[in-house]
Order: C-alpha cells, then structure tokens, then sequence
C-alpha cells in the first residue's frame, strides 16, 4: 500500500498527559496540562517537559528552576482539560479544580494530592526549540499512592490509568491494557 505525506507536524502519537504543578517565587501555586513530555535519561533519571513562552507557568518555571509532573487518571479527564484551557494568570486553578496541593520533599512547587503519581524536578537545562522551550528537569523525588503500586513496589498502570492524547486529532484516550511485556518476543519472562 503507498504512503501519503501529511502536513501534521505532531504525527507523534499517542503522547503521555501530566499535569505541571509550579509555583512562582511570590504568589500562588499553578497548574497546566502538556503532553510535550518525555524521559531522556535514565541514569540520572532527565526528563523533558516543553512549554510555549507565552503561558503562565513558563515564566514560573523559568524563575524557580523547578516544577512536578503529576499523572493524571482517566477519571479526572474534566480537570485535565481545563488546567491546559484556563489561565492560571486569571485564576487559581488548584480551587477552580478542587485539587489539593501537598508540600513536595525536594521542591517548592507543590504535588497534587489525587494524582497517584508525583515527580519532583530540578531543571537542569532549557533549550529554545521554536514555539517551545523544552525544560530538561532531573527527577529527584517520586511519589506514589501506595494503592497504585503492585506488590513490587511498580506503578500499576491499571490502577493508575493514565491519559494519553493525540495530537493531530485532539483526543484524549485511555490505555486499554497489556500487549505484551518487555522481551516476550524473545520469550523472556
């Protein structure tokens, strides 16, 4: 079957959706949604968070060199599409949102209490890449709500289940289960 070019530049999909709570050096802590988010190292564990200049809490991230990516679950899909609608410059979402911010270990930037998966960051580098600046933070703490950890101390997907979106359509989608696990191929347990 022949391939068609497309102009869609994010034909990267799905894509991990988390909630970024910050917080400025004055004021009230912040939230936004993003889905430009990725690991980039594992030793020591980097990952990437990409923010356009203009929104609120580029700025407060920016200043503090700090922010926690909080993953969200399908249940909270309502939250998680306004915190990336609403302006935390207009309003403070964390009310608006009825979400709790908790004190995080490492960070000023607060974790938010129903997410069941919390990762301190210290950014380690900003790179300006065009409409974005990608945020290169080291995780230096993670939380985990003990209900969403299997017997080995792992995060549980099912019971975390978190969001992904799709970028070139704007949908957000659920995970529906397990295909495989890493090397089954080659038959490794």
């Amino acid at each position: 079957m022949p391939k068609q070019v497309i102009k869609i530049p994010q034909a990267l999909v799905p894509v991990p959706v988390v909630l970024v709570s910050c917080k400025g050096r004055e004021g009230s802590p912040n939230i936004i949604t993003l889905a430009w988010v990725g690991v980039v190292n594992g030793d020591p564990p980097i990952v990437s968070i990409s923010i356009r200049p203009n929104r609120h809490s580029f700025e407060l991230i920016r200043d503090t060199k700090e922010f926690v990516i909080n993953i969200p679950s399908e249940s909270q899909i309502r939250i998680v599409d306004y915190c990336g609608v609403a302006s935390g410059k207009h309003e403070n979402k964390f009310e608006q949102a009825r979400l709790t911010p908790v004190p995080a270990t490492k960070v000023k930037a607060p974790l938010i209490e129903e997410c069941a998966v919390n990762m301190e960051c210290e950014v380690k580098q900003v790179i300006s890449l065009g409409s974005h600046h990608a945020f290169l933070g080291e995780v230096v703490a993670i939380h985990a709500d003990q209900e969403a950890l299997t017997e080995a101390n792992r995060i549980d997907i099912s019971k975390v289940q978190p969001i992904a979106y799709c970028p070139a359509s704007g949908e957000y989608r659920g995970l529906k289960g397990p295909l495989g696990s890493y090397g089954f191929s080659k038959g490794k347990p």
